[in-house]
Order: structure tokens, then C-alpha cells, then sequence
């Protein structure tokens, strides 16, 4: 696995071994909207026999995501690959963005059709809108359905539990287990080690110059991702922060993000936080994203990325905590055809520093005093072993930090 993820990462992370291509741009943002299809021009779900590559025709080879239409046209209105959106934008320059991208590099390498479906209700989705979305998407033929976001839990049990011939991709997710508390096997959890990358970004800003920092969160601190992105953060910031001698402060908060969208709401409480002194915030939420970067912009100051480089999206961005979103899909969808789908299925993989599937984005960053080879360093340590990111978020407020201030707003 590490072998074959260290090669996938060619096409995303830029790691010291790899160069960044998620940051994926596309053709336009497509908002959630009232049904389960792909947008305006999207046929309607088809039902039908499983479908294969000789029955559609794929565009040609692309190097880059955003060289692949997020729609297409199968040639017999079945779609193999299927994709089921989190709340939020498609192309939310974050996590809907990077898996749906893995589903898009996936497909057309491999010439097969592929999908998106946005649960209707946008970000007042119900168990029975993902669970709908997830049902036209096998109705129209799916052999494997990628799903986004720990919010899909109930659906996935009842759509995974009614279709056993259909493999399911969890991103972010976990172990799932039927009514009768039998291991869903179809089910594939695929979680990464976000702490890893939360303390690369908390160490890197606080080693640049910084000691006013800022977390602001998605998922009102119920989305276990996020929640270990904040830890790893304030560990990195802490540890910097002790090694040269200096006291940092971080102001870290869960307000305005339960949606992961942006918010009026969420600009003004990030804009106060930088006219009273904060310097950088990890926007850690997808769209949320918008909102402080806005604040930033408007404020001279700076800012954290996440899931992706989203250092195209604002020049506030010194930095983003990444994690191989595009490249775990496409592994993960490969095993549904190479016969190795046991591996995976109900077996929970949390990817890391070792299957470089975590890291900042080098050729991208604009720090100045925090050197790639310093972060080379760091990350060599904790892709070995010999250092380790606790990932207990649960200590995040008993633990004593010896050179910072943590303030929970």
C-alpha cells in the first residue's frame, strides 16, 4: 500500500518526493441543490446492468483533474463510478473537491463513467436525502459509490446494508455494522492521520514568525478530522513555540462551522479576531474557507489551509495542511477492479506521513524563514516513527501547554 500511495501522491501532494496537483480548480462552483443529479444538464438517473468500459467513451487522458469534465455523457446512461457529496460546495476547493477528483483521475484513466450526486436539502441534508442520492446512484449502475464525510454514516448503513453487491467508499470515515450488528463488509472506512498534518502546518507558522494564531473549525467539533487537525495544530505551534524560547497564543473556536459553510457570521468573528491581534487562522472547514479569507484580505493578515493547497484560492494562504484526498480515492477504487477489495472492506486504514498521504505543500508555500529542509527533517521523523503526533483529541483543553496560551471561544 505505502508503495503504490507514495506513487499516487505524485499527482497531488508536493511532499519531498512529490509534486502538489490537488489543488484542483475546475470549471465553476456547483451548489448543493434540491435533487440528486449533477447540475443543469445532467441526465436523470438510469437504472440497468453493470456497467463496463466498452459501453461509454471517456475523454482523453488528462495529467490534471482540472483537465476532466465533472460531467460527461455515458454513452447508455449508466455510470460506474458514482461519487455522493458532503455538505457544501462540489468544488469547495477542499474536501468535496480533492474526493471528487480521485473519482475523475480514477475514471478516465481507466475509461469508465462517472457520476456526482448532491443529496438534496443542501446543508440541511436528512439521512434520507444522502441515502436517496446514494440509491440513484446505484440505480444508474454503479459498481462503487464514493462517499464523503463522516455525515453519511446512517445512510451509508442503510444503502450499503440493502445493495450488498455494490462497494462503498467511506472518506474520513470508520468501521460500519449492520442492524444486526454484522461488519459491513462492502463498506471500505478510509480516515487519515490529520494530526500529522494540523502540527506540520501549527510548527511551520509559529518556526516563520508568528505567535497570534487562530483554529476555526468545521463540524462544531463533532467531526473527528477536524478535531485532530486542531490538535495536531496547537501540538506544532507548542512545540516550535518551546524550541525557540517564545510564548505563542491561539485563539480556537468551533462557532459558525457546523455547516463547513461560509457565513457572514464567521468573516465578522474572524475579522475581530485579526483587528485584535491575531495574525494567522487555520480555516479548517471547506467553504469556510471564503469567509476567512475574506477577513484576512481585508485585514492584512494571514491564513492556513486545509485538506488541499489552497494557496491559488488567497494570496493570505502561507501554507496548507493537506492530506491525500485524490490520490486515497483512486487507490481505494482500484481495488474494487484488481480483486484485492478485501483489504479494504470493513477493515478501517487511517493513511499518513508513511504512505505520504499527509504533508504541506513546498513548491507553494510562501514561508521565508521556516526552510523546506527544516520540514523535510520533521517529516522524515514522523514518516519513521521515531516521532509521533498524538492524535487524543480529548486532551486538547486538560493539557498544560509549556510555551501556549489556548483560548476555546
Amino acid at each position: 500500500m505505502k508503495k503504490f500511495l507514495a506513487l499516487l501522491m505524485a499527482m497531488m501532494l508536493v511532499l519531498s518526493l512529490a509534486a502538489c496537483g490537488s489543488n484542483n480548480g475546475g470549471s465553476g462552483d456547483a451548489s448543493l441543490g434540491g435533487d440528486t443529479t449533477q447540475g443543469e444538464d445532467a441526465q436523470e438517473p438510469a437504472g440497468g446492468d453493470e456497467q463496463t468500459p466498452e459501453d461509454t467513451q471517456p475523454p482523453a487522458a488528462a495529467d490534471s483533474a482540472d483537465d476532466i469534465e465533472d460531467t460527461m455523457t455515458s454513452a447508455d446512461g449508466k455510470y460506474e463510478v458514482a461519487f455522493v457529496t458532503d455538505v457544501g460546495q462540489l468544488k469547495d476547493k477542499s474536501f468535496n473537491q480533492g474526493t471528487f477528483d480521485g473519482v475523475k483521475l480514477y475514471a478516465n484513466a481507466n475509461g469508465l463513467s462517472y457520476k456526482y450526486y448532491q443529496p438534496a436539502n443542501a446543508n440541511e441534508a436528512t439521512d434520507d436525502d444522502r441515502y436517496d442520492a446514494m440509491k440513484a446512484a446505484v440505480d444508474s449502475g454503479a459498481t462503487v459509490v464514493v462517499c464523503a464525510g463522516f455525515m453519511q454514516e446512517g445512510a451509508l448503513k442503510r444503502a450499503a446494508s440493502e445493495f450488498p453487491d455494490v462497494k462503498f467508499i467511506f472518506i474520513d470515515g470508520y468501521p460500519l455494522s449492520d442492524e444486526g450488528g454484522n461488519n459491513l463488509t462492502n463498506v471500505a472506512p478510509i480516515a487519515f492521520k490529520e494530526e500529522q498534518c494540523g502540527y506540520f502546518a501549527g510548527y511551520a507558522v509559529v518556526k516563520e514568525g508568528f505567535t497570534k494564531l487562530g483554529f476555526s473549525g468545521g463540524g462544531g467539533g463533532t467531526n473527528d478530522a477536524c478535531c485532530r487537525y486542531g490538535y495536531g495544530f496547537v501540538q506544532g505551534a507548542n512545540a516550535a513555540a518551546a524550541e525557540m524560547g517564545v510564548d505563542v497564543s491561539v485563539n480556537y473556536s468551533w462557532q459558525y462551522g457546523s455547516t463547513f459553510s461560509a457565513s457572514p457570521e464567521l468573516q465578522t468573528m474572524a475579522n475581530g479576531w485579526y483587528q485584535s491581534g491575531t495574525e494567522i487562522i487555520f480555516a479548517c472547514g471547506g467553504a469556510m474557507f471564503q469567509s476567512i479569507a475574506a477577513a484576512a484580505s481585508a485585514n492584512d493578515a494571514y491564513m492556513v489551509g486545509v485538506d488541499v493547497d489552497q494557496s491559488s484560492q488567497s494570496d493570505a494562504v502561507v501554507t496548507s495542511a493537506m492530506k491525500g484526498l485524490a490520490d486515497a480515492v483512486q487507490w481505494a477504487v482500484a481495488k474494487v477492479y484488481d480483486g484485492s477489495w478485501d483489504e479494504i472492506g470493513g477493515v478501517p486504514t487511517s493513511l499518513g506521513a508513511a504512505e505520504d498521504s499527509v504533508g504541506l505543500p513546498t513548491a507553494t508555500w510562501s514561508l521565508e524563514n521556516y526552510t523546506v529542509a527544516e520540514y523535510e527533517e520533521l517529516l522524515a521523523s514522523v514518516k519513521s516513527g521515531s516521532f509521533t503526533v498524538d492524535n487524543d483529541f480529548s486532551k486538547l483543553e486538560t493539557t498544560d501547554w509549556s510555551n501556549l496560551t489556548l483560548t476555546v471561544i
